[in-house]
């Protein structure tokens, strides 16, 4: 024992003993209930931040306490290690991408190990792994076979400098995140997982996730985008290149009466038959492929169109004749690539009919009319919500006033009585490509035969390995020119064949690795019996920056493991319950160089608003998410080398809850550190105490001690780590101020040390020691606390005079009625002066008003 708080000490013993009694080690125990912990992985970068400490260490709690009432835990870790970064460092430095990876895991888990986190270790892995990725291909082969995945023609965004296919979100103004080189729309052969056939599915079973947050599902249910409309064909006043109608689908039929032209996508099949003939509409096309990708940066591009001189006939009234115009805003891979303009009530419809002098033509206007300024005549489009009621100035079918709903309805309904048209129910999910021309990644394990055509590997050849002999002298996919790789013989009938040298989508790597946690080290992708014991994820804990992609794919992944085989029916949603954590953020200091440009300097570099070296005052701009490149990132090994790892585990738990951000300061490191040396000197004076009982103070502490028992269990379990923590200081200092005899205040520090264990492990491991209990802190059960403790015997009561507070009374809980009155009206007596009170009215346990 040192005579003062020692964390580096401290921290070191305790984290060598749990590692001599394997207690973090993770086994099935059908005796007990489990517990499976799991924060979203890491992707090897270099260096873990504070955000993942505080992410880290929220899971740590939750896996701590759940082993203290009783759980078998499950709380793993491994690293996301495939991508692209790791090509770039590679083509940076002329190293290989393998080195690059495994020297980052070993330095962040050396980052990490000193944080004292329970995790079973013993189950690391890396999605880089052959062992990994070799079971990976396997589930691949397993839903190749199960009509999972399919191989088909896509239009994608190449990247003609990186040869690669890019995703829409790393295409930034038409170019290459990356190269800056002009994007291009191709047709390439790709592999897909076939999601949108479980839209339907994965949309209804979100109502079911009810410890999900909500904003999330509604992000998720708004990706999947169920909709339903009207699938109709426009004929064409004469058939061209074998078409004799376009084929639209739309959610609002009820504006029918307002279409005013046909547009169809640049990548529509009637519009490559067209522009085979025609250049320029060609080049029209080619100039829409290298615009926005995305839907959100398609509603802002400028709207562009070529007039094909094509004309159709409108379904409703064939003697009406439409244009059909090619557009660069409607997207192939969205219901048929293929809309009726209707400029009065779309706004991308009537930016592009003022361009090009299209009619507007209004179908509704609101009920409330008074002041609207009609799309025609300068007004904006007028789109209501389908929940309104509208007043239908041609209505398709049914009343003039309608909500949109049931005009909706009523279309469909009256198209499908004419032969016209059928109803449909769409989704805005589209299939997962996911091929990647780059190295780095889990190859597809296929072989291409000119013979036999695709070939899977045969699983006992499995791994798929990736060749380490590999260069990135020059842009493109290594497997590509690899001398020897990807040339083998066809496993079916023994020609020269070819490998697949396009890898997986990184995305795949983290859709499944929580069920491979249950039993790493299997010769399959899951040991069933280890899956059905700790599925589901009891608690996931990730970043809001995942709601979407990560956690639909993950969702798809298990539906098709348990299709597979791979998982039981009960984990067809992988995860219970899911947090999102908020950011640890930090203010930035800048500087100006003699051009005005701004100068980034880290936290350590600054003190009292001036550079430490140099006086120079600094500018500071409010706090942000922490940056690398504005370098207001905090070091969390300069953290534990200065405070100890339990100060930054308080710390990130203690000042915000945890959904929200919070903000990491010096003076709050301070601070926190200040109080946990205050909870070792207290346990450290309580070891000599031989203070004597003191009946009231004692029983006052035991109170406490009950009370501090059931509000820091309430916070751990409602995720309310600050509230907790709040209430862990106000327990301290009731210990610091009692006068409660040595054994009182020992059995309270004891119970302190329980506390706190799942917040700060070490020093509650110290404070246990300290004070004699039983074996490790680690280990111990939970304090429960007696629900008569709990019972306040005295209540305290404002009183009013008419309305009006004037005083509070404390009186017994179960005071009679009648002596409360006379208490209350004894206490505002030199309010009313003498005068009689009219009536008092009580409300119990709430408040008292005397009406004079």
């Amino acid at each position: 024992m040192t005579s003062r708080y020692d964390p580096a000490t401290i921290e070191a013993r305790w984290q060598a003993a749990w590692e001599e009694a394997q207690i973090f080690r993770a086994k099935a125990d059908p005796g007990r209930p489990k517990c499976y912990v799991l924060e979203m992985f890491p992707y090897p970068s270099g260096r873990i931040h504070m955000g993942h400490v505080r992410n880290y260490t929220m899971g740590d709690v939750v896996a701590r306490y759940k082993r203290a009432t009783g759980h078998a835990v499950l709380h793993p870790m491994g690293w996301d290690a495939f991508g692209l970064p790791a090509e770039n460092a590679a083509m940076a430095s002329g190293g290989h991408p393998k080195d690059w990876t495994q020297a980052n895991i070993a330095q962040m888990r050396a980052q990490m190990k000193p944080l004292g986190f329970s995790i079973d270790w013993s189950r690391e892995f890396a999605t880089c792994d052959p062992a990994y990725y070799g079971q990976q291909q396997r589930l691949f082969l397993d839903m190749l076979e199960a009509g999972l995945v399919t191989r088909r023609a896509a239009v994608v965004n190449w990247d003609p400098v990186e040869n690669t296919v890019l995703a829409n979100e790393q295409v930034v103004d038409g170019r290459g995140w990356r190269s800056g080189a002009e994007v291009e729309r191709r047709e390439l052969t790709q592999w897909f997982f076939r999601i949108s056939d479980m839209a339907g599915d994965l949309l209804d079973a979100l109502d079911g996730l009810e410890n999900w947050p909500a904003k999330v599902r509604l992000m998720q249910a708004n990706w999947i985008g169920r909709s339903r409309g009207l699938e109709m064909d426009w004929p064409l006043t004469a058939p061209v290149h074998g078409h004799a109608a376009i084929r639209v689908y739309t959610t609002r039929p009820d504006t029918l009466w307002g279409a005013s032209f046909v547009g169809i996508s640049p990548d529509h099949p009637l519009t490559r038959a067209l522009a085979a003939e025609d250049p320029a509409l060609a080049a029209f096309c080619e100039l829409a492929r290298k615009g926005a990708t995305t839907e959100e940066a398609i509603e802002t591009a400028e709207k562009l169109g070529y007039d094909t001189g094509l004309r159709v006939r409108h379904p409703l009234d064939p003697g009406r004749e439409l244009p059909v115009w090619v557009a660069n805003f409607i997207l192939m891979d969205y219901g048929t690539g293929a809309i009726f303009g209707c400029p009065a009530h779309d706004g991308r419809d009537l930016d592009f009919a003022r361009k090009y002098g299209l009619p507007v033509l209004s179908v509704f206007e609101p009920e409330e009319a008074a002041g609207h300024v009609a799309p025609e005549a300068g007004g904006p489009a007028h789109i209501p919500p389908k929940s309104e009621r509208q007043r239908y100035l041609r209505p398709v079918a049914g009343d003039a006033h309608q909500t949109g709903e049931q005009a909706v309805e009523a279309a469909i309904a009256h198209c499908e009585g004419l032969g016209i048209g059928k109803g449909v129910t769409r989704y805005r999910l589209r299939d997962w490509l996911l091929s990647r021309q780059r190295y780095w990644g889990c190859p597809i394990p296929v072989i291409h035969c000119e013979a036999c055509g695709i070939v899977p590997v045969p699983r006992d050849q499995l791994p798929v390995l990736l060749p380490d002999d590999v260069t990135f002298d020059r842009p493109g996919n290594p497997l590509d020119r690899h001398p020897t790789w990807k040339h083998v013989p066809c496993p079916a009938c023994g020609a020269p064949a070819t490998r697949e040298t396009d890898t997986m989508d990184t995305f795949v790597d983290s859709s499944w690795y929580f069920a491979r946690f249950t039993a790493p080290h299997a010769a399959t992708p899951t040991d069933l019996a280890e899956a059905r014991y700790w599925m589901n994820v009891d608690q996931y804990i990730g970043g809001i920056e995942h709601a979407i992609l990560h956690l639909l794919y993950s969702r798809f992944f298990a539906r098709a493991m348990v299709k597979t085989g791979h998982l039981p029916e009960s984990a067809r949603e992988p995860f219970d319950a899911l947090f999102t954590q908020g950011m640890v953020t930090h203010e930035i200091y800048q500087t100006r160089d003699a051009e005005g440009r701004p100068v980034y300097h880290f936290p350590e570099e600054v003190e009292n608003g001036r550079l430490k070296a140099t006086g120079e005052p600094v500018e500071i701009i409010p706090s942000a998410k922490m940056s690398k490149s504005k370098k207001n990132v905090v070091d969390p090994d300069a953290i534990v080398a200065r405070y100890g790892a339990d100060t930054a585990r308080w710390f990130v738990l203690s000042d915000s809850p945890p959904e929200r951000d919070v903000e990491w300061t010096a003076a709050g490191a301070e601070a926190a550190h200040r109080h946990l040396a205050r909870v070792w000197r207290l346990a450290q004076e309580a070891t000599t105490s031989d203070a004597p009982p003191h009946p009231e103070a004692d029983a006052a502490l035991e109170k406490a001690r009950h009370r501090a028992i059931h509000e820091v269990t309430l916070g751990i379990e409602s995720f309310g780590f600050n509230t907790a923590i709040a209430r862990l200081y106000a327990f301290t200092t009731m210990i610091q101020k009692s006068e409660a005899g040595a054994e009182a205040r020992r059995r309270a520090l004891r119970t302190l040390a329980q506390l706190m264990a799942p917040m700060t492990p070490h020093l509650a491991e110290e404070v246990w020691a300290m004070l004699d209990g039983e074996g490790l802190v680690a280990a111990a059960p939970w304090p429960e606390a007696d629900p008569a403790m709990l019972v306040e015997e005295t209540m305290t009561l404002p009183v009013q005079v008419n309305g009006k507070r004037r005083c509070e009374i404390t009186v017994p809980r179960d005071i009679a009625a009648p002596e409360l009155e006379r208490l209350a009206v004894e206490a505002v007596a030199r309010t009313l002066d003498g005068a009689t009170p009219r009536k008092v009215i009580v409300v119990p346990g709430r408040i008292v008003n005397v009406v004079a």
